[in-house]
């Protein structure tokens, strides 16, 4: 018996054809113009960085002391150091992050674990954080004057100390409270990517072995996102130490040589003594150096901050690395 001869496939010539050769260097061109565009951009943007960091520098690296950083402005702040606003900096920085980790590490929660596939609360929660991420920081020192010192204060103070003007007025709380709502997207959008970023095969297997969602939540998918929540707070804390609109009505103060007893008292910031010095002082030459001492420690402090967000986020990856 004979057998039959199939005809053998045609080959796939559409995907063995190369390319013409003019579309072929119109493509390089392309790419070569894409990745010099960006390389001169970047290279702009870093040089101007550079160009900034080495004026604050010189201008500011003479003046750290120890005395600068411990003591208190005198002579109507021409003279002594910035030991209160490095206070105050530090405590508005812990009260903010006390504050909006929290809340936005939960509502990532609900909205990547809980929330249904099509829910109108859930798509209303991020329309909302999208809408607050581009409100000018000015619109929340206003807020925060017309809610918290002027609304929310007087009301506890009625309930609680009979009318007696105590939380009716700006003061560190306040104004932690207006930074935790200004630094809240970020780390909603953070912690919203670290847990996207948690393979779905991972819960599946703790819900199989009799896990429930909350416990899988807790022990599976907070450890393997801890780098991404823990880089999104450090990022929400560097941007709010340096803020000025949003506390400038709603505690921060001008000059105060003391350090603040308690969450309803004034306090001075970093951000804003750089403000005051470079557009109110009273003698520019002699406050000049204050200023760029000031500076100086405020572009130190967030630079440690982001540092700490790449130590920490490095240290998780290596412990949940198997």
């Amino acid at each position: 018996m004979t057998a039959l001869a199939l005809p053998k496939p045609e080959a796939n010539t559409h995907a063995s054809r190369p390319l013409p050769g003019g579309l072929l260097r119109a493509h390089d061109t392309s790419a070569r113009w894409i990745v010099g565009t960006t390389a001169t951009a970047s290279a702009l943007l870093v040089a101007m960085l550079l160009v900034v960091l080495a004026e604050v520098v010189r201008g500011g690296a003479a003046q750290l002391s120890p005395e600068f950083l411990t003591q208190a402005p005198t002579g109507g702040m021409t003279a002594g150091g910035i030991c209160p606003a490095i206070v105050g900096t530090a405590l508005l920085t812990i009260l903010m992050t006390v504050a909006a980790v929290p809340a936005g590490v939960a509502t990532a929660l609900y909205l990547t674990e809980y929330a249904p596939t099509n829910s109108r609360l859930a798509r209303l929660v991020r329309v909302s954080v999208a809408n607050l991420a581009g409100v000018p920081s000015i619109v929340f020192g206003l807020f925060g004057l017309g809610f918290f010192v002027s609304t929310l204060g007087p009301a506890v103070d009625r309930v609680f100390f009979g009318g007696e003007t105590t939380f009716a007025r700006p003061s560190l709380l306040w104004a932690a409270a207006t930074l935790a709502i200004l630094t809240l997207p970020v780390v909603v959008v953070a912690t919203e990517e670290a847990l996207r970023a948690v393979p779905r095969e991972l819960r599946d297997a703790s819900l199989a072995l009799g896990a429930t969602r909350f416990q899988t939540v807790v022990h599976v998918v907070l450890p393997e996102a801890l780098g991404g929540i823990l880089t999104g707070a450090i990022l929400a804390v560097s941007r709010g130490a340096g803020e000025v609109a949003p506390i400038m009505f709603t505690g921060v103060a001008y000059f105060l040589p003391k350090l603040p007893e308690t969450v309803n008292d004034s306090f001075m910031s970093l951000g804003y003594h750089v403000y005051v010095l470079a557009t109110q002082s009273p003698d520019v030459e002699r406050t000049q150096p204050i200023l760029y001492g000031t500076a100086l420690v405020l572009v130190l402090l967030t630079f440690l901050l982001n540092l700490g967000a790449v130590v920490l986020r490095a240290r998780a990856a290596r412990t949940s690395a198997p």
